[in-house]
This record gives structure tokens, sequence and C-alpha cells, in this order.
């Protein structure tokens, strides 16, 4: 077992000495959790296919599970992409730094292992100071898939990350709670029309009012049809997922209360997930994730709610279904994934 290290540094005044100690461990093959705007990272050396297999290892992650390459400026993308085509850069200078992936043909720098052997490759620029500074140092493209075990809710904080990969990883940088709390929004510019397979920080409206026609994929609200392979993170597996059963409900909030009441009464050991200022109206025990329509606030604190939802011993935790637009349709998305798509309508 690793001995795991968190270093702390203030993202508005970065200490180069934990950036320092941050590149040195990649440059020598090794993992390193990293704080994104997104969620926490665990980064590794993307050319080095042996430092990516530590990845998988530390994670549980099954193999056929693409990674998300970082990279520190847009001339990374000639060192990742086979083919740069103009919507990537329009993308780009829109969008970059910040929470979008771009899927583009790949070269053959980048091994079969971070693209589960597909011929493309997932590409982002992370705007979290820390994040730039880290690749800047390292002056490598880093492989970096949250940094959390495979299935479980993904990490906006140091803490959860330590939480789940204590002893896997040797390195932590703690760079505070991440802003936006939900992946990268991931778009494929590899078929004829762009079409975006995982939501996230950047909505389909953004996209499309840099690129005109954009496609959302069915598996974004749908379970990824059977035999076909993921092309992106966050389409094949269940994730982001607590141990206690999660059950998406559709309806307003007196029904939310009501199935409650009923399910209580049954006997049922349940709790709810809801919007800030709700819990007394649908009865303890109850955890909020944001506030009502408030999509932003709602993606910042979904995955912190779902961690801490099996400390409230129920055998069913029924979440309130957010908006299902703009950055909505990301928090809909992760919150089917953790319910394997179990859904009321009331």
């Amino acid at each position: 077992m690793l001995t795991t290290t968190v270093l702390k540094t203030d993202p508005s005044h970065i200490d180069e000495k934990v950036i320092l100690s941050a590149s040195a461990a990649l440059k020598a093959g090794e993992l390193v959790a990293i704080p994104t705007e997104t969620v926490y990272g665990l980064a590794a050396n993307a050319l080095d296919a042996h430092a990516v297999e530590k990845i998988f290892i530390a994670k549980g992650r099954p193999q056929d599970n693409p990674l998300i390459v970082h990279i520190a400026d847009p001339a990374g993308l000639s060192l990742c992409a086979a083919e740069v085509p103009e919507s990537a850069l329009r993308l780009a200078k829109a969008f970059w730094p910040g929470p979008l992936t771009m899927i583009l043909k790949k070269t053959e720098r980048i091994p079969g292992i971070v693209s589960a052997g597909l011929p493309s490759v997932a590409l982002r620029m992370p705007s979290h100071p820390v994040a730039a500074a880290v690749i800047h140092a390292a002056g490598l493209p880093l492989a970096a898939p949250s940094a959390n075990l495979s299935g479980s809710p993904s990490p906006t904080s140091a803490a959860h990350v330590f939480d789940d990969l204590n002893g896997r990883i040797g390195l932590i940088i703690d760079g505070g709670d991440c802003g936006v709390g939900v992946e990268s929004t991931v778009v494929t510019l590899c078929g004829d029309t762009p079409r975006v397979l995982r939501p996230g920080g950047i909505t389909p409206e953004q996209l499309a009012a840099v690129l005109g026609g954009i496609e959302i994929d069915p598996a974004v609200t749908k379970p990824l049809a059977k035999g076909a392979r993921a092309a992106s993170p966050g389409m094949k597996y269940r994730h982001y997922a607590p141990r206690t059963r999660v059950v998406i409900v559709h309806g307003s909030l007196a029904e939310f209360a009501a199935l409650l009441k009923s399910r209580r009464a049954s006997g049922e050991r349940c709790a709810a997930l809801c919007f800030e200022g709700e819990e007394a109206l649908v009865g303890r025990p109850a955890l909020a994730y944001g506030i009502a329509g408030d999509a932003a606030s709602q993606a910042r604190k979904l995955f912190g709610a779902l961690r801490a939802v099996d400390a409230l011993g129920a055998e069913t935790v029924y979440a309130r279904c957010p908006p299902r637009e703009g950055v909505g349709l990301a928090v809909y998305n992760r919150l089917l994934r953790a319910a394997a798509f179990q859904e009321i309508a009331l």
C-alpha cells in the first residue's frame, strides 16, 4: 500500500513547490490527483502506457472506458490529434480553457489504453489555475479521469479523493472545492454532425451557437445500446452511485412529499434528495443538492450529496428531478446513472 501525501495550495496564490512536486511525480510515471474546475482528476502522463495503466488499477476502472487527455494550450491539439477540423478551432476559441472535451481522430503518440482502442482521443484544456500550472510544469499531456473509485460519486474536494484513494496513489494536490461540480461536456467531432456524448458545464445551446446544428446522443438520457462501444467516459457503466439505491422522482414538491410519506408508512427506510429549503416539507432524513431552479448550484452540490447519502441509513433515496435543459441536463444525466435509470413519474 502506498503512503498518500496531500499537498495544499491556494489557487489564487499557487505554491510553486507543490506544483514542482506534482510535475516530478508525473514525469516519473506516477499518479497525481489534481483539482480542475469540474471535478478532481487522477492524472498520469498520457504518452506513457505503463503510467496510464496505473490509473485503471487505482480506480478499479474497466479498460474499455476511454480517458480524457488534458492539455495546457491549443498547441497540444496537434500533438494528440491527427486532424483538427475548423469546428474544433472554433470551439477551442469559444470555450477553452474550460469544461469542454472534444473527441478527435488521434495520433499514434496516444497509446491505445488511453482511448480504449478507439481511433479517437478526447481532449480538453482545463481552466483551473492549479491544473493548468501542473500541466505546464510537467510539459506533458495528462490522461485524467475523475479521481475516485470507479462507479462511485465523482470527487469535488481533496477530502473526497482521500476517502476513495488513500493508499492507492502517492500524491493529492488540494486546490479547494471544484467550481462546476460535474464533469466536462463531451462532444465528438468525428462524424458528419457534432454530437454531445456527455452533457456538462457547456450546454448544448452554447455549442449550437458556435457550431450551428448539433445532435445529442440518445445515451445521454437512455442506457447505451447493448453491445455498443462507449466513445466517451460516462456512457456505458453505472456511475456516480452511492451504495444506497437511488430513484428519480418526476412531479411537484407536494407529490414528492406524499410519495415519501406513503413509502415510510409502508415501512420502507427511505430518504429524500431534494432542493434547499425543502427538507422540512419532505421529512427527515433528507439531503439537499442545490437550489430549486438553479442548475449551476445543483451541479456543484450533487456529488457531495450523493457521497453523504449512505450515512443516512436508508434502503432507498428518492431524488427530486432537476430541470432537463441547460446545465440541468448534465445534473439529470448524472442522477440517471446513479439511479441505474430507475425513475418514477407522479
